[in-house]
């Protein structure tokens, strides 16, 4: 039973592939009859970013037509882009044309951005103003590049800005000067002495021959 299970679901995979293949086939068919009895112009690129043979061509998203060759030009040697666009479609002379991603899963379609000339586009006519795609490599090496230079003008101006966040230090302070210590008093000199103690001598009256007589004893 689980086997059987298995079968039918894949089974109905092979079946919805098929049909859409099938769907897929008879619209480019379609476009293509569309298209053939419609009128041919022509657009140079630099690049085209892998657009073939086969690519739809859209105005404003509705497709107008198909890109029947894609050829270098001899004397630019830029790819050369041969569109077959439906009959009753005009196209202003100063129109661009513009190769862009069909999707992320990849595939390329030629969009044309109608002008406001009042002269449209003969048979074989040449879409002047265009515009090649932009690989995704070339975007990414766009984006790491610009993040790198960022990156590095922002460690130069930070390297700066800390020098002058820096705190400046404070100058040490200058020692106090010392004291001078007092002379000491200087002793008295030996002369200076002896004047007072004359001084003191001559304050003391000397005793008279008198009273040495009286104080002597009797004999």
């Amino acid at each position: 039973m689980k086997r059987s299970t298995i079968e039918t679901v894949l089974g109905a995979g092979v079946l919805l592939t098929a049909l859409i293949f099938i769907i897929y086939t008879y619209n480019v068919a379609d476009l293509t009859s569309n298209v053939s009895d419609g009128y041919e112009i022509h657009a140079n690129f630099s690049t085209t970013g892998g657009l073939g043979k086969g690519a739809v061509v859209t105005i404003s998203g509705v497709q107008v037509g198909t890109v029947q060759a894609v050829v270098l030009d001899p004397e630019s040697y830029n790819a050369r882009v041969i569109m077959q666009i439906k009959h009753g479609v005009k196209i202003p002379t100063d129109s661009s044309a513009t190769i862009t991603s069909e999707s992320l899963m990849g595939g390329h379609i030629l969009n044309i951005q109608p002008g406001a000339d009042e002269a449209m586009l003969e048979n074989k006519g040449v879409l002047v103003y265009t515009q090649a795609p932009q690989s995704l490599e070339e975007l990414l090496g766009k984006f790491i590049f610009s993040v790198t230079e960022s990156k590095d003008k922002e460690g130069d101006t930070a390297a700066p800005e800390a020098a002058d966040a820096a705190p400046i230090a404070a100058p040490a302070p200058t020692p106090a000067p010392e004291a001078e210590a007092a002379p000491a008093p200087e002793a008295e000199t030996a002369p200076a002495a002896e004047a007072a103690r004359d001084a003191v001598a001559e304050d003391v009256p000397a005793p008279s021959p008198a009273a040495e007589d009286e104080a002597a004893p009797a004999l």
